[in-house]
C-alpha cells in the first residue's frame, strides 16, 4: 500500500485532485451511496430545478459496469498520462494557466452539453487535454497498440477511432477534440503564429491562489513571441518547440 501512496503522491496536484474525483465518484454511484440519477448532466435538472452540482458530477462520473468498465479504464490512463505530462511539462511550474485550461475547457464542454443533451462530461474533458498536449508535441513520434507509430497530431483522431471500436460511439471524443482545437487556437496558434490578439488570458485570482513556482518565461512554458521570432529569424526554421515530447506509454 506504500507504493500505491508513494504514486500517487508523485502525481502532480491537479491531476491527482481529478484522477481522485474521476475514481471516487464513479465508485459512489456503483456502491449506490447516492443514486446515479443525480450525477448525470440532465439540463431540464440543472435548468429549471436549479441542481447546480450535474456539471460538476457529469464531469467526473462514468457508469462502470460490464460493457463500460474497459473503456473508463482506458480513457482513466489517458487522463493520468496526459494531465500529468502537461502539467509537469508545457504548464509546469503554472498551475493556474493549468487550471485555467481545464476549467476553460470544462466551461465549453458543459455548455455544450446542454445543448446536446449530453449527460456525461468525463471523456470530452479528458479528449480536450490530450488534444491540447499532442498539439504542443504535434511533431513527436508515439508509439500506440500493436506496435504502431504516428505523428502526436494524429493521436487524437486514432483514439477517436479505437474509443469506437470498443465504445460504439464518438461524439464525446469529438466534441473533446474541438473544445481542445478551441483552447490551443485561441491560447498559442492565433496569437503567436497568427499575430492575433490574445483573447484569452489567466484572470490573477487564480495567479493569487496558485501562484507559479519559478520565473524567467512566459506563455506556458514557450519563450515571449519576441524571442522566438528572433530564433526563428537566427535559424529556426519556422518550426515552435511547444513542450517536451514524450512516447506514449513512456512514464
Amino acid at each position: 500500500m506504500s507504493d500505491i501512496g508513494d504514486w500517487f503522491r508523485s502525481i502532480p496536484a491537479i491531476t491527482r485532485y481529478w484522477f481522485a474525483a474521476s475514481v471516487a465518484v464513479p465508485l459512489v454511484g456503483k456502491l449506490g451511496l447516492i443514486s446515479p440519477a443525480y450525477l448525470f448532466l440532465w439540463p431540464e435538472a440543472f435548468l429549471y430545478r436549479f441542481q447546480v452540482w450535474r456539471p460538476v458530477t457529469a464531469t467526473f462520473y462514468f457508469p462502470v459496469g460490464p460493457g463500460t468498465g474497459f473503456l473508463y479504464l482506458v480513457n482513466l490512463y489517458f487522463l493520468y498520462q496526459y494531465s500529468t505530462r502537461l502539467e509537469t511539462g508545457a504548464f509546469d511550474g503554472r498551475p493556474a494557466d493549468y487550471l485555467f485550461m481545464l476549467l476553460f475547457n470544462w466551461i465549453c464542454i458543459v455548455i455544450t452539453g446542454l445543448a446536446m443533451d449530453m449527460q456525461l462530461l468525463m471523456i470530452p474533458l479528458i479528449m480536450s487535454v490530450l488534444y491540447v498536449w499532442a498539439q504542443l508535441n504535434r511533431d513527436m513520434i508515439v508509439s500506440f497498440w500493436f506496435g504502431t507509430r504516428f505523428k502526436a497530431c494524429y493521436l487524437p483522431w486514432v483514439i477517436l477511432g479505437f474509443n469506437y471500436i470498443i465504445g460504439g460511439s464518438v461524439i464525446n471524443e469529438l466534441i473533446g477534440n474541438l473544445v481542445g482545437h478551441l483552447y490551443f487556437f485561441l491560447m498559442f496558434r492565433y496569437p503567436m503564429d497568427l499575430g492575433g490578439r490574445n483573447f484569452l488570458s489567466t484572470p490573477q485570482f487564480l495567479y493569487r491562489w496558485l501562484p507559479s513556482r519559478r520565473g524567467g518565461v512566459s506563455g506556458f512554458g514557450v519563450p515571449p513571441a519576441s524571442l522566438r521570432r528572433a530564433a526563428d529569424q537566427n535559424g529556426g526554421g519556422g518550426r515552435h518547440n511547444w513542450g517536451q515530447g514524450f512516447r506514449l506509454g513512456d512514464q
